[in-house]
């Protein structure tokens, strides 16, 4: 019975609807990650993660990032973090009003972006059940591009001015501990607001310790674009795999 209305809960609440599958991108995430517990309050990490696009034909993001953990009381913690991303952007063309005639034309190019974040979260354990909200604040740096966007009046190359944005992620998230099993589900709904609803990603997935210190994980993850994004990204479909060391 307890597993039956488990299941019934998260396909209310995760199910994905108005998805168009025939527009929508397929791509794959790679993460690799490490843990340090320095005191019974404080630990640290670092990531990197390797994403594709494209129907993963296409290199999407690379990406490499540090930070730390601070446990508040017991069910709430802090923490905070900065990711050095190298992006392949998207293709883009700039049309004048009438729609036929092109204006300034942006090939793919790779890019650096900074981002920084701060978060806070809390959770709570219901049975074998653990329900859990974070918020964070994260603020993202694109550094300018030299030569990268021609200007179809003038004729030449100009740069890809930079540029910053600030987002509020907000993620609510479902896992389930089952005894004598070592496959946890777990599931959760993203959403990204900036000035408006920008994005939504729902995901499910599956998490396995081994020994305690290495954690595997399979995911399932749905995004769907709400508004005009300055990154470009589609509605998309996306296989993760990723593994931790915790020591």
């Amino acid at each position: 019975m307890e597993r039956s209305l488990i299941i019934l809960l998260l396909l209310a609440l995760f199910a994905p609807q108005h998805i168009k599958a025939q527009n929508d991108d397929l791509g794959m995430w790679y993460e690799l990650g490490a843990e340090k517990k320095l005191t019974k309050k404080w630990s640290v990490g670092v990531e990197s993660e390797f994403r594709t696009r494209n129907n993963s034909r296409t290199a999407d993001r690379w990406s490499a990032g540090v930070g730390a953990e601070y446990k508040i009381v017991k069910g709430v913690k802090a923490s905070a973090g900065y990711t050095f991303l190298y992006d392949n952007n998207m293709e883009e063309m700039d049309w004048k009003r009438d729609g036929i005639t092109p204006n300034k034309w942006t090939p793919s190019y790779w890019g650096v972006r900074h981002r920084f974040n701060v978060s806070l979260s809390g959770n709570y354990d219901w049975g074998r059940m653990n329900i859990s909200l974070r918020e964070r604040w994260q603020y993202t740096y694109r550094t300018e591009a030299e030569g990268k966007k021609y200007d179809f009046d003038y004729e030449t190359w100009k740069n890809v001015k930079s540029k910053s944005k600030n987002v509020l992620r907000s993620r609510l998230q479902v896992s389930y501990d089952f005894p004598h099993w070592k496959f946890d589900p777990f599931a959760n709904v993203e959403f990204f607001n900036g000035r408006k609803l920008e994005k939504t990603r729902i995901q499910a997935g599956v998490e396995y310790k081994y020994q305690k210190k290495h954690i595997f994980t399979l995911t399932y993850r749905y995004q769907n674009v709400n508004a005009e994004d300055d990154d470009l990204e589609t509605n998309r479909h996306l296989i993760g795999i990723g593994y931790k060391y915790k020591f």
